[in-house]
């Protein structure tokens, strides 16, 4: 682009949909705000996003294979670390392309905010939200009694960045949607336990108590 040329604008439809979203949002955010069992929670919105942001989310899961490697355990363990690497590379790409700004109420005041970090689209805390939960649903079953807490997690999660004003409505229905996806590839990409021991093994130059290998 030539230096002084104008600045690329997104197509005359897509602005139109940008701007109700924006407009939606407010409204979201008002009314939000308006009920009081939302009001009073408004300080452990920020204790929430800790909860899902990538990178305690990464260093957990490392810390707990290298510490607890359990047969039974190792490939979760092994899948978890690959799908929380694909939904920050995702994540990364896609706000780095899309580049749409946060709203303009947004405090900068994230925890370990950085690099496309900075732009709104897709929400990455809504992706990994909706990741996990995918994956303890349908990849690696939990207890059903679990179902209702990890979904009222994820649910309130959503709500919290909007109200939060870190993203607009369509922001968390993106990040939703990525997270989704990200899950159905995992399904595909998903490595069986003697190849997560192997995988463990090779890394560690250890052998996994109880793990049978050929020699």
């Amino acid at each position: 682009m030539a230096e002084g040329s104008p600045k690329r604008r997104p197509p005359t439809w897509l602005q139109e949909i940008l701007s109700a979203d924006e407009e939606l949002t407010r409204k979201f955010v008002v009314w939000g705000n308006s009920l009081a069992p939302l009001h009073s929670l408004r300080k452990h919105y920020k204790a929430l996003e800790v909860t899902c942001h990538g990178i305690p989310w990464l260093a957990f899961w490392i810390a707990f294979t290298w510490l607890f490697n359990n047969t039974h355990l190792i490939g979760l363990q092994v899948n978890m670390i690959m799908a929380l690497i694909l939904d920050i590379v995702l994540v990364a790409i896609a706000k780095a392309f899309f580049r749409r700004r946060r709203p303009l109420e947004n405090k900068k005041d994230a925890f370990a905010e950085f690099g496309p970090d900075h732009f709104s689209f897709p929400s990455g805390h809504c992706s990994r939200a909706a990741m996990v939960a995918f994956i303890f649903i349908f990849l690696w079953p939990i207890p059903i009694f679990f179902h209702l807490p990890l979904l009222a997690w994820t649910t309130a999660l959503c709500i919290s960045r909007v109200l939060m004003q870190r993203h607009h409505l369509l922001d968390v229905i993106g990040g939703v949607v990525l997270g989704v996806i990200e899950g159905l590839l995992m399904a595909l990409l998903w490595i069986g336990d003697s190849n997560a021991m192997w995988i463990m093994s090779f890394i560690s130059d250890e052998k996994i108590a109880g793990a049978e290998y050929d020699v």
